[in-house]
């Protein structure tokens, strides 16, 4: 068995939860791109490859993360083919798609059905759509992330494991290639697995909204968006739209723009 999952906490609350049940016992591994931001063009060619490097190290330059591409540390195709190998030299294995209703996870799993095509009836998804656990304190509560389930839910979790459908992989791959084709930088989940593109601006106008006429370091501004906005996205993102609308001359702004603690904004005088 081979657990597949979207985001790094979810390898260590799926660590714990393999601790609590022998059944789940298997290798899990990461997918790391965020497919829900950025260009998608020809994604599984070798240009449209570079293009969405290119892009990730413009985003990524001069901040918190910057380097992280040209170190070669996110490389989801060498993933995805040692997965097709393993598969492939083992007809006795399975895969099991960790995912939660989030934009990110949903995206991860639409880019990954490429190349599990081949494996139909040895794949499997376990999809927390709307669905309901019982946090630390007792409640219940309906988690966005797999890593906000406590690790011995999980165990109720793997019930909702099912095998996905020949139709699934008819239609899944359809719906990812038109998302791929319109090529806008964002997308949203509507819900269920409905994905819908948005344009690069889209979080931009939320996110003035935490800009006010006091100076505010762009790391507090970022952290106030992730806490009350409805619709999130990684902050290496948010630090990139910042930056944007700076070089667009709408706010004031103090320090060196680099890092995001290195720098205060605020609006027009």
């Amino acid at each position: 068995m081979i657990h597949i999952v979207f985001n790094e906490p979810d390898v260590k609350v799926l660590e714990q939860a393999i601790e609590l049940d022998e059944t789940l016992q298997g290798e899990i591994m990461l997918i790391r791109d965020d497919y829900a931001v950025g260009p998608l063009n020809n994604i599984y060619l070798g240009e449209g490859k570079e293009e969405r490097k290119s892009w990730w190290t413009e985003i990524l330059a001069g901040g918190d993360y910057a380097g992280k591409v040209q170190d070669e540390e996110v490389d989801d195709y060498k993933t995805a083919a040692e997965l097709v190998g393993t598969m492939r030299r083992d007809p006795e294995e399975t895969i099991w798609i960790w995912a939660a209703q989030n934009k990110h996870d949903v995206s991860g799993y639409y880019w990954l059905l490429k190349y599990m095509q081949e494996f139909q009836s040895r794949v499997y998804i376990l999809y927390l759509n709307n669905l309901p656990f019982i946090n630390e304190k007792g409640n219940i509560f309906y988690p966005n992330w797999l890593s906000e389930i406590p690790a011995k839910e999980f165990l109720k979790a793997k019930k909702l494991s099912r095998e996905i459908t020949l139709s699934e992989f008819e239609v899944d791959p359809d719906e990812w290639t038109k998302i791929c084709n319109e090529n806008k930088g964002v997308r949203i989940l509507e819900g269920g697995k409905k994905l819908v593109n948005e344009e690069y601006s889209f979080y931009d106008a939320e996110l003035k909204k935490f800009i006010t006429g006091d100076w505010q370091k762009a790391s507090k501004i970022i952290a106030q968006f992730l806490s009350k906005a409805k619709h999130t996205t990684g902050d290496a993102y948010l630090l990139w739209r910042l930056k944007v609308m700076i070089a667009q001359n709408m706010f004031d702004v103090q320090g060196k723009v680099t890092n995001m603690k290195d720098f205060e904004i605020k609006t027009k005088s």
